[in-house]
């Protein structure tokens, strides 16, 4: 059988894990229009008839401006290391610039590589060929594939020409696995999801999880988490008036979380406040943002 890595990078809100969840069709990596909403290298893997596919979904690379965005950055770089093939997502309705020209240039790709340009349908056809003529001569090796990770659009294409590329091996997980996150990972990822989408634009970037604790063997199980910020003014912003936005953040949460493990939840939020916490090696540590080995 066919098996190998592949890493998914790109620059903030081209749609990686939009297109991941699409390969899977199923949700293995949280999706907001925010930048950095993908936080760590997430594994998803591919079940064909003659082949696993493991790809690594990474966080959007940029110019770093506090120590979380370097810490993210280091984590995308390394996804890079010792894959299979990578894929380049960009945004097909967005004009080449400058963050684009910086991805680039700190990519250093010596396996099959592949430009995926994604959003084609929020994109007009002037612009879709001036990127692919960008790209073609700026990674002239690489192959490139036009997608809309929304609906699925030539998503088999990629996959098959993947596929392709890859080298003979055996599995690297069971049949039945779909990502390597455990469930608690992916229940602080489900509550930072609906976070970042109720608040929009007032304090995504200010915001993690916390697991307080979890009762497995409660009926319902009993969650305690927190969302943490940086700021006491921003923890009114999450409550809202009358506690609305932390409630709404809750039911949207407790849905998603229920689905996850198939059973009843009960799920309990609060608001913490940890000054300047994504400058803080011991905060993004305990976070889980911090690589000791990167």
């Amino acid at each position: 059988m066919k098996s190998g890595f592949v890493a998914i990078v790109g620059r903030p809100n081209v749609g990686k894990s939009t297109l991941l969840n699409s390969i899977l069709k199923e949700k293995v990596s949280i999706v907001a229009d925010k930048s950095q909403t993908t936080r760590n290298n997430i594994k998803g893997i591919y079940q064909g008839e003659d082949a696993q596919i493991v790809f690594v979904d990474t966080p959007g690379i940029h110019k770093p401006k506090v120590k979380l965005s370097k810490e993210l950055d280091k984590m995308a770089y390394s996804a890079l290391e010792d894959v299979d093939a990578v894929v380049l997502v960009v945004d097909g309705s967005v004009n080449f610039g400058p963050g684009d020209e910086y991805l680039l240039s700190h990519l250093n790709v010596k396996v099959p590589f592949f430009v995926v340009i994604n959003k084609i349908d929020e994109t007009n056809i002037i612009l879709a060929t001036k990127l692919k003529d960008i790209y073609k001569e700026k990674v002239p090796e690489a192959k490139i594939i036009e997608t809309v990770a929304t609906k699925g659009f030539n998503v088999d294409e990629l996959i098959k020409n993947l596929i392709e590329v890859l080298p003979e091996g055996p599995a690297y997980y069971e049949t039945d696995t779909v990502t390597d996150q455990d469930e608690i990972f992916r229940i602080k990822e489900i509550i930072r999801e609906k976070a970042l989408r109720i608040l929009r634009e007032e304090v995504p970037h200010s915001i993690a999880v916390y697991m307080n604790d979890i009762a497995w063997d409660d009926d319902p199980i009993n969650i305690r988490a927190s969302i943490v910020v940086e700021k006491e003014s921003q923890k009114g912003i999450v409550i809202g008036a009358n506690g609305k936005r932390i409630k709404d953040i809750g039911i949207k949460a407790r849905k998603d979380i229920e689905e996850l493990l198939n059973k009843h939840v009960y799920l309990e939020l609060f608001v913490k406040v940890e000054k300047d916490w994504r400058n803080e090696e011991a905060s993004l540590k305990k976070f889980g943002y911090k690589n000791d080995n990167k």
